[in-house]
């Protein structure tokens, strides 16, 4: 069985054909950002940060599973809101710097 990365076997999942899934990576990527923050039951099953940094690993994954076309404009990402186009490259060499990572003083009590 082949093994997919997440957000590429979410985007087939959204995808009304199986050879468009590949425009569907920024929506599986809008639906993975909303999932990063556990709600109270996932919470009280398991390791916040974990979850967390699955959900991290899994949005960097977007980067790998459809590269830009050399004649392409570069596939737009989002913030974790979905409200703000960001391209990959925008914020610096790591494409992954959109993904905001929450540090203990930034969470609300």
């Amino acid at each position: 069985m082949e093994h997919r990365p997440l957000i590429e076997r979410l985007a087939r999942h959204l995808a009304a054909t199986p050879d468009d899934w590949p425009a569907h990576v920024g929506d599986a990527a809008s639906i993975l950002a909303i999932l990063k923050q556990p709600d109270s039951a996932m919470l009280a099953a398991g390791d916040a940060g974990a979850w967390e940094a699955m959900i991290d690993a899994a949005l960097r994954e977007r980067w790998s599973v459809t590269p830009p076309a050399a004649d392409d404009q570069p596939p737009a990402g989002a913030d974790e809101e979905g409200e703000i186009r960001l391209f990959p490259d925008a914020v610096g060499d790591n494409r992954a710097d959109w993904v905001h990572l929450q540090h203990p003083q930034e969470t609300s009590p």
